[in-house]
């Protein structure tokens, strides 16, 4: 099941180039997007965390969906979910 850390973890660094295009201004609701695609790294993270032997991948995977998820929500917050 080392495929599926493997999956977690390149969901994470999808997550957060997500968000990355979300911190640019004029760029801000794509958080919107960005958000539910992170919390389901987050839950497919958390399922390989359980299942797989590679757990440093499946934890690398959910800190950074866990990062997207809160700074993109910090995002929306201070852009009044517009900008």
């Amino acid at each position: 099941m080392g495929l599926l850390s493997i999956f977690s973890l390149i969901w994470g660094i999808l997550a957060i180039i997500g968000m990355a295009v979300g911190i640019i201004p004029c760029f801000g609701s794509f958080n919107y997007l960005n958000i539910p695609f992170a919390v389901l790294g987050l839950l497919f993270s958390i399922l390989a965390l359980v299942l797989s032997s590679k757990k440093e991948l499946a934890i690398t995977g959910l800190i950074l969906c866990a990062v997207a998820i809160f700074i993109g929500g910090i995002r929306l917050v201070i852009g009044f979910g517009i900008f």
